[in-house]
């Protein structure tokens, strides 16, 4: 079995993603942003380790889930786990909304090297990057905090080779 190390999860949220969604925040983040909203998630070492098939057995019961919005710390550190629970997700037919401190370029070109990270990319539905710059916070933006944060339908991307930005 898969285990993923957790700051925590909240089981319904309508500010991480579109409609209301199950929250995993991962434990590890290298990017330690300035006036960054969760720095408890910074420690490697910090948080606790939780199977994914007890994460899955937390969501599926509860039918208004649009999907799961994997955030941070930073998912890509563990992007073989979060790839793992996301593919899960998606084969109870719902949808996957991925935080990353890294733009999408950077993923494309780390998943180059690495195939766990590849694999997140794929799996995932709605790709919201960038690292939080304080300079640029503003919080009229729906699901980020910074104007240089985009939200990329990553599926469409992935499939026409053209970045695709939503709009909310």
């Amino acid at each position: 079995m898969s285990k993923i190390r957790v700051s925590g999860f909240t089981k319904e949220s309508v500010t991480d993603g579109p409609g209301i969604r199950a929250v995993l925040f991962t434990q590890g983040c290298p990017h330690c942003c300035p006036g960054c909203h969760n720095p408890s998630t910074w420690n490697y070492e910090g948080g606790y380790e939780i199977e994914v098939e007890d994460i899955i057995n937390l969501i599926q019961p509860n039918r208004l889930l649009q999907g799961l919005t994997i955030s941070g710390g930073e998912p890509f550190a563990q992007a073989n786990e979060a790839a793992d629970l996301a593919a899960r997700i998606q084969g109870l037919g719902l949808d996957v909304v991925t935080y990353s401190g890294y733009t999408f370029e950077q993923l494309v070109e780390m998943g180059e090297n690495d195939p766990a990270v590849r694999r997140l990319l794929e799996v995932t539905d709605i790709l919201i990057d960038g690292g939080f710059r304080l300079e640029e916070r503003d919080l009229s933006l729906a699901f980020r905090g910074s104007r240089n944060q985009r939200i990329i339908n990553l599926k469409e991307t992935l499939k026409t080779g053209e970045l695709a930005l939503l709009e909310y």
